[in-house]
């Protein structure tokens, strides 16, 4: 206590004596906003102030004085010296770079549209690159995502890059999400396969998850929220790095980079990685490299472009929900690892569900800051995937069919499989009539070319309009080929439309590399084949009005999507091609932010889509016939929330309420699936389901920084999701054939299955020392449902929780280069647990039938246990 009124007593003498004063303004380093309520302080004294909502600040110090320190919650401090100036000082703008905790190191190129600070009217969590390098390696990247509120991963244990994300409850394919402005679900259905992607952990600066209806400008529906994925540019410093990394399962990881800095108008940079390993599961082993290139050219202050390409070829084998009974393997002990999608032949690893692609994505972007008021931003880009993946042809690996396709422990017999194939007559499988086992590809090609343009103005010192279009046509092909004849001579394939008594017999590598030229001809492809173009033409505009207290925004988009599809397999050259179908959507946004201080927002926003149906809902029973019952879905979203910001201190409370009216789904039958006839599917299928939906909720998420060097976060998600009136659906087999249709269930009430519908996460970062850093996360989930089973009925799962560790190290090894050392430990205490179920068989009275209280019958995936990686990476 004498020590801070001698302090005091010290300053205040100083001020009389003599005093100047210092003002400024504090910003983010990225995004130039301002910052508020940053700390100010005189370096050395308790002499401090805070910035204004203009991030604005005013402070009296000794003319003694020899810095000033600036610091704010979840960005770096920086000192100011002030030594040898007197009177009043203008120190002007001052830029803090984001710490782990923020934004960080991002190059935003100006088509996406990121939220910059607490006023924007959005529910939104950013990670930054330091918890993206430090908490990827062999996990899958949406992992990356799992702390952040209402955001529910499932399937990790399905194959490198299986993945599912859920938002606010809605699947993947009902989430946008956009690499550097550009989208990138699919067209056809939406859906992202994130094993096409299995170098992101590797090129992504940031990752900013916008949750609910979202800032994006662009004709595009984020029902569950919009996820902007923002890779790495052309680095501004000459440098480069070397890595590598190993974990759980015999996996590698080597990495290379090198930066060459920008000289004079140019610069670029690049990466390579390569990755193996086992995989969790038995029979899915993985093994990809990444690529990835960028050239930076600044002709002047007016223009600047940047050219990248990346792709990431890998194959991985799959491993599928199953009935929990299936994972004790005939014995008392359950294995959570077991998948019955491969086994040997002489000595050789042979699987029957591997995953194979190779997606080159280039993107051209332009920012021309045309004068002081305006500008345009513009990126065109264009991707080329190849590949698909492999399965049964013929009857398949199946008892149903002779009883020694499988091991007594339950996996492929491929040696009793070529024995039966050699008693085909002639060697000639047939796959319509269930004769003979091979192994066939189902592929799945595209090109994809797309523009996205916006241009920005100030119609005045408040207010700001944007305009846009958003231009994407895509051409998709599908067909089957063989991979592997197990014995056999060939398959019959005269019910080909274009060929008769036709017998294909040449096979086709399940490789990444190979399935950018090598795939198979017309007259060589078996069981289906399809075509479609789909053209999209998209018109986005927003006026946004900002002063110190209020921010608003009115947004809206329109958009045609137009279809045709053509049939090669079923029909004649002459007759292939559908009629062209076209289907209208829009949106419209609006919200409002107010600042009542320095401190406390709350914001408001709403919102209506009209969302056109996805191509795979068009067409009836996957042929050239146009289901005219498939309409627009029809998207109400309210949100309102209050945001805190301090210098220690950051808080957000988030309401959110989503109707969605006919909503179109498609769901992955199982081989052995049984339908509501009785009916039970050969080698799996499709359902086609039109449901309507409720899904409301809050979200609470903080960061706190208890002392210098150690920062407490964490969230609450609880979600209240179900389905509204009645359901229909259609059931189709694995070769696209309608088996079932129903008029309609009432499902008025039933919880939405898939992800957990409350969650809760804490996490510490700690620096232990200056350089070294421990971070804990802890995440736990209930009220978790199952799919709809075959009933239309869900079913509650058991709750759970999973603990993660992280540790690293990094030192100096001189002239600016250092070595960093990592270990991460996830799901530490090895809990199991169900990941997701898609059926909801009631528990049964024998506890002996039920795994944790669920029936053994039920079909499901298992999550996970522990899991590590450690890994050096060497910068200089």
């Amino acid at each position: 206590m004498k020590k801070m009124l001698l302090m005091t007593l010290f300053c205040g003498l100083g001020f009389f004596l003599g005093a100047q004063t210092i003002t400024g303004i504090v910003v983010d380093a990225n995004s130039g906003d301002p910052l508020i309520g940053a700390t100010v302080i005189e370096k050395g004294t308790s002499n401090g102030t805070i910035t204004d909502i203009d991030g604005a600040f005013e402070i009296e110090v000794t003319e003694a004085a020899e810095a000033i320190q600036i610091s704010y919650v979840g960005f770096e401090s920086k000192s100011v010296d002030i030594t040898g100036q007197s009177g009043t000082i203008d120190l002007g703008t001052i830029s803090l770079n984001a710490s782990a905790m923020g934004l960080e190191e991002v190059v935003v190129t100006g088509v996406m549209d990121i939220v910059r600070d607490r006023r924007t009217p959005v529910a939104v969590s950013t990670i930054g690159t330091a918890e993206i390098q430090a908490k990827g390696g062999n996990v899958e990247f949406p992992e990356l995502m799992k702390s952040t509120p209402s955001i529910y991963v499932a399937n990790q244990a399905g194959g490198y890059g299986d993945s599912e994300v859920f938002t606010r409850g809605f699947d993947q394919t009902n989430t946008a999400f956009l690499l550097n402005g550009q989208p990138i679900n699919g067209m056809e259905d939406g859906n992202m396969y994130w094993s096409n992607w299995s170098g992101m952990t590797d090129v992504a600066n940031a990752v900013q998850i916008q949750r609910g209806l979202g800032s994006s400008k662009l004709a595009i529906s984020s029902v569950g929220g919009t996820v902007n994925i923002i890779m790495k540019s052309t680095e501004q410093e000459e440098g480069g790095s070397v890595g590598f990394l190993m974990g759980n399962d015999n996996y590698l990881k080597a990495t290379a980079s090198y930066n060459t800095g920008l000289k004079g108008k140019w610069g670029a940079s690049i990466l390579l990685t390569h990755w193996q390993g086992d995989g969790w599961a038995e029979g899915t082993k993985g093994k990809g490299q990444n690529y990835f290139a960028s050239i930076g050219y600044k002709p002047n202050d007016n223009h600047e472009f940047n050219f990248l390409i990346t792709g990431a070829p890998q194959w991985h084998d799959q491993n599928f929900s199953k009935p929990i009974s299936e994972y004790y393997q005939g014995g008392d002990e359950i294995n959570l690892k077991f998948n019955s999608n491969f086994g040997y032949l002489n000595g050789e690893y042979i699987s029957i569900r591997r995953n194979y692609y190779h997606k080159p994505v280039a993107n051209l972007n332009w920012e021309w800051d045309i004068n002081n008021k305006s500008s345009l931003a513009t990126v065109a880009y264009a991707s080329w995937g190849r590949g698909g993946g492999t399965g049964p042809y013929g009857n398949g690996p199946s008892p149903q069919y002779f009883p020694e396709a499988l091991t007594a422990d339950g996996y492929i017999n491929w040696s009793a499989v070529q024995e039966y194939n050699r008693s085909i007559d002639g060697g000639i499988g047939n796959g319509g009539s269930f004769t003979g086992t091979g192994i066939r590809a189902s592929v799945n090609n595209h090109a994809w070319y797309g523009l996205v343009s916006k241009y920005e103005t100030l119609l005045g010192s408040d207010l700001t309009l944007s305009l846009g279009t958003d231009l994407r046509t895509y051409h998709g092909s599908h067909f089957r080929q063989l991979v592997n004849l197990m014995g056999l001579n060939g398959f019959d394939e005269s019910d080909h439309a274009r060929f008769n008594n036709h017998i294909v017999s040449n096979t086709y590598k399940a490789a990444p590399w190979s399935s950018l030229f090598n795939n198979a001809p017309i007259e060589e492809q078996i069981d289906y084949s399809n075509d479609e173009t789909i053209s999209y033409a998209g018109l986005f505009g927003q006026l946004e009005y900002t002063n110190e207290k209020i921010a608003t925004f009115l947004q809206g988009a329109v958009s045609n999507q137009s279809h045709v599809r053509f049939e090669l397999y079923n029909q004649t050259e002459a007759n292939e091609e559908s009629e062209k179908v076209n289907n209208l959507g829009y949106n419209l946004k609006t919200g409002l932010s107010y600042s009542f201080d320095q401190n406390n927002t709350v914001f408001f926003n709403t919102g209506y889509y009209l969302r056109q149906p996805y191509h795979d809902n068009i067409y009836l029973n996957f042929s050239n016939t146009v289901n005219p019952l498939t309409v627009s879905e029809k998207i109400f979203g309210l949100e309102a929330g209050y945001k805190f910001s301090s210098e220690k201190f950051a808080a957000n409370l988030n309401l959110y309420r989503t109707s969605w009216k006919d909503r179109t789904t498609t769901r992955t039958l199982n081989q052995g699936d049984e339908l509501p006839n009785g009916d039970v599917l050969a080698n799996g299928g499709y359902r086609n389901t039109v449901q309507n939906q409720l899904h409301t909720g809050v979200e609470i998420d903080f960061i706190y920084e208890i002392f210098t060097r150690f920062d407490l976060k964490g969230y609450l998600s609880v979600g209240d999701w179900a389905y509204e009136g009645n359901n229909s659906s259609k059931y189709f087999d694995d070769s696209q054939n309608l088996q079932y249709e129903d008029s309609g269930i009432n499902v008025d009430g039933v919880k939405v299955g898939g992800p957990a519908q409350t969650s809760f996460g804490l996490g510490v970062n700690y620096n232990i020392v200056e350089s070294l850093k421990l971070d804990v996360d802890y995440n736990h989930y209930s009220s978790l449902y199952s799919r709809l089973g075959v009933g239309n009925e869900s079913m509650e799962l058991p709750s759970y929780g999973l603990l993660d560790l992280g540790l690293s190290y990094t030192f100096s090894v001189g002239n600016g280069q250092y070595l960093n050392l990592r270990a991460n430990v996830f799901n530490a205490l090895g809990t199991e647990y169900i990941s997701y179920a898609n059926t909801a068989i009631a528990a049964s009275n024998n506890d002996a039938e039920n795994w944790n209280g669920v029936n053994r019958e039920n079909e499901v995936m298992f999550g996970k246990t522990r899991t590590w990686n450690i890994s050096a990476k060497y910068s200089f």
